[in-house]
């Protein structure tokens, strides 16, 4: 009787979503037609165009840097080990959001004009001191993954225009990437993660061509991996390749029909898949060893007008990234401030801007392009999209009655609860000891390295001697 109780509130529930989306497209004319097309979305397609896109990003353009450090063999592997890592965390994180609003709404409490977040699904599940870690550990990471598109935005012109240094860039765009503010939430993404998709596919492809048809330079050498520093600093960027779900529930709460995710990040992922081993791959072979001290691939290629369309293109996407990874940090400064629930888009637009400023600091503090993913994988996305979610699963439905009432049942092909804890046990043991442990040590050898060598508020991180 439970388990019957428990599928009426979630269809009560998800039919009460649908008849929102319903009414939101009750108007047909033109001009709501027009904006419900680009603007509002919220279907299975937006979600996973959502993840793809965001999932992506600039990493695609610094894994040929981790192939240099890694090899070829253990680039590939480490690709499709933690891609598949990374969806079954989602995967959880999936199944706590849905366990958590199933709650909150047999409490009749209404979510239409809140967006529900990582930290307080935490909490509503495990308490405040969850709650508190999830809240550091997701809005640390999402500063730092909007500082990494940041730096990648300057990184990136500076291969058509260096007249200006990166550190000027990184002004410039800091301020274009604050209009992000007038993008009110997830919902709002439909075209910008169409589009971005479109445009990563492009680089992608690109750089593999470009690669194939450039062939191996003169002496070209694979010698990784040659040290442990460097080996496990590659390995970490992966790690933060695949840790892109930090705004995963921020995404569920954007659908129709949240209990449709499930799959939706690892069908992402393994698209995904088919842009970055291809490209790192073939980037690789090209350049060799060159690549450990170009952590841009873009830097290696011949400037020709397909190269500058790659780079308008990923400067593009990298400010909707920077949107993605800055919109959950936007709703946590709203709910402090106490406006998330307002109408205005105006107010809350003003209201979000203090939230780009640390950002645009510490772009121009660090702006390590390459070293700095792998830092942020080790000591935030570890912990972030890996390690917490796995125990909040576990302790989540410790109890007897917990996992017989659960929204979701672990699918029979893993074993149920038995093949879920032990995955999830895995999953904790070999993040923390490999993605923490071993990760954290070499990431932060080879950022005080780069620290060393090219100092704190560098003008132009990498440049040729003459350019900087």
């Amino acid at each position: 009787m439970a388990s019957e109780k428990v599928e009426t509130v979630i269809a009560g529930n998800y039919l009460e979503m649908e008849r929102e989306g319903e009414e939101t497209n009750s108007n047909n004319s033109v001009r709501n037609k027009l904006s419900n097309f680009f603007w509002h979305g919220g279907s299975v397609y937006d979600a996973w165009f959502s993840c793809s896109s965001n999932q992506v990003a600039q990493v695609l353009l610094t894994l040929p840097y981790s192939f240099s450090q890694l090899g070829m063999l253990s680039g590939i592997l480490f690709q499709l080990f933690y891609g598949l890592m990374g969806s079954w965390t989602a995967y959880l994180i999936s199944v706590l959001y849905v366990e958590y609003r199933t709650r909150k709404e047999r409490e009749k409490v209404d979510f239409r004009n809140h967006v529900i977040q990582w930290f307080e699904v935490l909490d509503g599940l495990l308490g405040k001191h969850w709650r508190n870690i999830g809240l550091f550990f997701n809005c640390t990471f999402l500063l730092f993954g909007s500082v990494i598109q940041l730096i990648a935005c300057a990184s990136n012109i500076y291969y058509i225009n260096d007249n200006l240094d990166k550190r000027t860039w990184t002004y410039i765009f800091g301020a274009c990437c604050a209009t992000t503010v007038f993008i009110p939430s997830f919902h709002n993404y439909r075209i910008w993660s169409f589009v971005g998709l479109l445009m990563t596919t492009y680089t992608a492809w690109y750089l593999t061509i470009a690669s194939l048809l450039n062939g191996q330079v003169e002496g070209v050498k694979h010698s990784g991996p040659t040290t442990m520093v460097l080996y496990f600093t590659g390995a970490t960027n992966i790690l933060y390749t695949f840790g892109g779900h930090a705004v995963t529930v921020e995404i569920m709460h954007a659908m129709w029909k949240p209990q449709k995710f499930k799959t939706i990040y690892l069908i992402a992922t393994i698209y995904v898949l088919t842009l970055t081993l291809p490209s790192a791959s073939a980037v690789y072979w090209a350049f060799g060893d060159a690549l450990l001290t170009h952590s841009n691939a873009l830097a290696l290629l011949p400037k020709t007008k397909f190269r500058d369309s790659a780079v308008i293109l990923m400067l593009i996407h990298q400010f909707i990234t920077f949107g993605f990874a800055c919109t959950p940090l936007y709703f946590v400064w709203e709910k402090f401030i106490r406006v998330h629930e307002t109408k205005s888009l105006f107010k809350r637009a003003m209201a979000r801007l203090p939230v780009v400023i640390p950002i645009w600091f510490l772009a121009i503090i660090f702006p390590f392009f390459g070293p700095i993913n792998s830092s942020v994988g080790s000591l935030l996305v570890s912990f972030t999209v890996y390690i917490i979610p796995a125990l909040a699963h576990m302790l989540t439905f410790a109890s007897p009655s917990a996992r017989e009432n659960a929204v979701e049942q672990p699918p029979s092909f893993l074993g149920r609860w038995v093949g879920l804890y032990c995955t999830n046990i895995f999953v904790v043991v070999w993040v923390f000891i490999v993605g923490f442990g071993f990760g954290g040590w070499a990431s932060m050898v080879n950022f005080v390295h780069q620290i060393n060598s090219f100092g704190l508020f560098t003008k132009c991180y990498q440049c040729p001697p003459h350019k900087a």
